[in-house]
């Protein structure tokens, strides 16, 4: 009965539930790696939105995803590795682009910190229910948009209202819909996880 509730008890992530004790930094790094990857892949799931300069993507959901499997700390390192790549050439932004200076690169940006919070909220808990997983998903949201946002003003010369409506509104539906994704998924995982404890 004890080795069910182990699984979720607070301070763990579901990356440290990996069986690694004596792989722990070869395990980590392959997280991180493939936390990057997966960003990268999910960047290129892109639909251009019209009159924005920043289209929909993958990327802002799987950054999330990333921070709250891999707490803050490998989340962090996961978006910090995908952000250098993609700044160095790699062509893993969103639509195949790289460097820094886009006007989507403020995004970037925000998705490093994100998954980082993201991650921490994790393991207070933050993706063990559907309401809790609503929450992190939601203050992960608004970091990325409030990085996000500014920087689109600042690189492209627009107003404020205009980035925001060029920047934010036209994503508050798909954001929406991935947190729902999120809100099934996070907590299911939790389930399973309890289950095979």
């Amino acid at each position: 009965m004890s080795t069910a509730a182990a699984p979720t008890r607070p301070g763990v992530v579901l990356a440290d539930l990996l069986p690694a004790a004596r792989h722990r930094y070869a395990v980590d790094a392959a997280l991180v790696a493939g936390g990057a990857v997966l960003t990268g892949l999910a960047a290129q799931i892109a639909v251009p939105v019209p009159g924005s300069p920043v289209p929909v993507t993958g990327q802002t959901f799987a950054a999330l995803l990333i921070g709250t499997a891999l707490g803050a700390r490998r989340g962090f390192l996961s978006l910090a590795l995908y952000a250098v790549v993609g700044m160095a050439g790699m062509p893993w932004f969103s639509e195949g682009s790289s460097g820094a200076g886009g006007a989507s690169f403020g995004y970037v940006l925000g998705m490093l910190l994100a998954a980082t919070v993201a991650g921490g909220l994790a393991r207070r808990g933050g993706d063990r229910s559907v309401l809790r997983t609503a929450g992190t998903m939601a203050v992960g949201s608004l970091i990325i948009y409030a990085v996000g946002v500014p920087y689109l003003a600042l690189s492209t010369g627009m107003s404020m209202s205009a980035a925001v409506a060029a920047g934010l509104t036209p994503f508050l539906l798909g954001d929406a819909l991935k947190a729902v994704l999120a809100m099934g998924a996070l907590p299911a995982s939790w389930k399973l996880v309890g289950r095979r404890g």
